[in-house]
């Protein structure tokens, strides 16, 4: 069983900061790719970051010199620094993790539960 666990979501107004995380916890054997995805009431989920085990980086324009996505491995852990944040950031954010269980297991997505910001005007 492997569970990812978000927090830091919340009310800020347009202009502020928040930081979210993700841990994963359970059994793992590798952590691949880690990443921020949004939804927005009518929209579509969106990739807002992704993070690769070599720690190369991408973002979606709209959030491109504003956040910024890292990760520890030693804490199973995903984080995304938002700054300068717009009424247009406001969704419910979920991270992805692709992972292996075992050695020789296949990697596999899974998703946390997702969290809410919302941006103030």
């Amino acid at each position: 069983q492997v569970q990812l666990v978000e927090s830091g979501g919340g009310l800020v107004q347009a202009g502020g900061s928040l930081r979210l995380s993700c841990a994963a916890s359970g059994s793992i054997f590798r952590i691949n790719n880690m990443g921020w995805y949004r939804q927005a009431p009518g929209k579509q989920r969106e990739l807002v970051a992704l993070i690769s085990s070599g720690d190369s980086t991408n973002y979606a324009d709209s959030v491109k010199g504003r956040f910024t996505i890292s990760r520890d491995n030693a804490k199973s852990t995903v984080y995304l620094q938002m700054n300068s944040l717009k009424p247009e950031d406001t969704a419910v954010y979920l991270c992805n993790m692709n992972l292996n269980r075992g050695r020789y297991a296949d990697p596999l997505d899974y998703w946390g539960q997702g969290t809410q910001v919302t941006v103030s005007s």
